[in-house]
């Protein structure tokens, strides 16, 4: 039988807890513990499990990870965090799945440096179909550089910033930030839509997520793909293009 991989939780929102309901569930993967911002009485165990919620003021992750150890780390917390346990992370060569949609760039490039001793992904959005669709329509762009692009996101009523995603996708098409559509209304988790304006037909990918579990889903994929890699940082594209690359060199 394959050793199922230990994985510690950062993040008890509403995405964490969904996340934890996913790799709960999944025969992959033993999620020893859940760590949580918030002082407010919790739960000390996740509902329907045995998973402990553990208050991040209350254990530092040295100990914690002395006492519970892990080889891998999933993040939906902020920013913060990061750092947090970052050099522990390192020193313990514990792999990393960061899902933080706002980091500033030093906290990007301190991943990047985590990445010279362990393996770290950041993606601020972690589903694997959004994931799918920035690498489709990367390809587009490259086909037809010459077509309009337009970015449609929608999320929930109080989300107030611009999605992290949208802001990729513009990034990785090389598009302005204006080209960004941003609707708000209702209880969206989360709409993306990228259109492409040719001179004769229009194209459009579209990704919608139904459920906050496929963010576990994406995780517990990352998970499984880090594991086959060496030490270093990496994208959710670059995992993606890893498979396609090694499927492609099979058929």
């Amino acid at each position: 039988m394959t050793q199922k991989t230990r994985v510690g939780l950062v993040g008890y929102g509403k995405a964490g807890k969904a996340v934890a309901n996913i790799l709960g569930a999944d025969p992959h993967f033993d999620l020893r513990w859940i760590v949580r911002r918030s002082a407010e009485p919790e739960p000390q165990t996740h509902p329907d499990t045995s998973i402990p919620v553990i208050c991040a003021a209350r254990q530092p992750f040295g100990e914690l990870f002395d006492r519970h150890p892990v080889d891998a780390l999933v993040d939906f917390s902020s920013p913060e965090s990061l750092r947090a346990y970052g050099e522990e992370v390192r020193k313990r060569g514990i792999t990393l799945v960061s899902a933080i949609s706002a980091y500033a760039e030093d906290d990007l490039e301190y991943a990047r440096n985590l990445g010279l001793d362990t393996r770290v992904m950041c993606s601020p959005n972690i589903t694997l179909g959004i994931n799918f669709l920035i690498v489709a329509a990367k390809l587009l762009r490259k086909a037809a550089p010459f077509a309009d692009v337009e970015i449609v996101e929608q999320h929930f009523r109080d989300k107030p910033e611009i999605s992290g995603t949208a802001r990729k996708i513009a990034e990785t098409l090389e598009v302005e930030a204006e080209q960004i559509t941003s609707l708000r209304f209702g209880g969206i988790v989360g709409h993306h839509e990228v259109i492409f304006g040719f001179p004769h037909q229009t194209v459009r990918l579209i990704h919608d997520s139904i459920r906050r579990e496929a963010f576990g889903t994406g995780a517990a994929f990352a998970l499984e793909q880090l594991m086959n890699c060496g030490k270093g940082f990496y994208t959710f594209d670059d995992l993606l293009l890893r498979l396609m690359r090694t499927e492609l060199s099979c058929g």
